[in-house]
């Protein structure tokens, strides 16, 4: 397991997919918010033929325009999505004693939020994987510098978490995107970014970080949902 862990720097996503697989040694499946990088290895994953399947997490507020990509990804590679939802009582004893909008109070209210639509559903998503794959990259926030290839998720049960897009920058995304005419979120095209929850996603100004859009009334050091905890 070490040795696989230990990947070379200049692994391309194809070989860090690879090796992820063979050091999870069970069912893998990416997780899919069907942002441009999510795109990019739906199609990866299919042109390399590897058994990988797909899960998303519907939040109950996101955007129409994310469920057109992933109309569109289900079209284009016969894709199976395996579509994961909060507790309908949690969200509603959410929405009744704090309100549609409790997130902005505190940074406490947000991840109450977060776990409830997006934390929980994702433990039910996993429960059962020797490993998932996610689009993360290294220069989309400081909480994402430390990235590896491959890591173990110790919050989630020690499986095996890939990372094959680490190393790429936006353009290196956008470039494989283009090159291949994949369907990508319209609302990228309107100054959106990085795209989460459309109460909690804006358009950034130019010059502004890829990420500005995300819960912009919190620090950059907090700009993660929980999804990607570390112990």
């Amino acid at each position: 397991m070490t040795d696989i862990l230990e990947l070379s720097a200049t692994a391309t996503p194809a070989e860090i997919l690879r090796a992820g697989l063979a050091a999870a040694g069970g069912p893998v499946k990416l997780a899919c918010s069907f942002s441009v990088e999510d795109v990019v290895l739906v199609d990866l994953i299919a042109e390399l033929g590897l058994p990988i399947g797909t899960f998303a997490l519907d939040t109950g507020r996101l955007n129409e325009e994310t469920y057109e990509v992933a109309e569109a990804l289900a079209d284009r590679y016969r894709l199976a999505i395996d579509w994961y939802f909060p507790r309908h009582e949690a969200v509603e004893a959410l929405e009744r004693e704090r309100g549609p909008f409790s997130f902005r109070r505190s940074l406490a209210e947000r991840h109450h939020c977060c776990q409830i639509r997006k934390v929980e559903p994702l433990g039910r998503a996993l429960h059962g994987l020797a490993g998932w794959v996610t689009g993360m990259r290294r220069e989309q926030s400081v909480t994402r510098s430390g990235l590896r290839a491959i890591e173990i998720d110790t919050v989630n049960g020690g499986i095996v978490k890939i990372n094959p897009l680490l190393a790429w920058d936006e353009a290196q995304v956008w470039a494989y995107a283009e090159s291949r005419r994949l369907p990508v979120n319209r609302l990228h095209r309107q100054g959106y970014r990085s795209i989460g929850c459309a109460p909690c996603t804006r358009p950034v100004a130019p010059g502004e970080h890829p990420r500005a859009g995300r819960w912009w009334w919190e620090a950059a050091e907090h700009k993660e949902c929980g999804l990607h905890r570390r112990r």
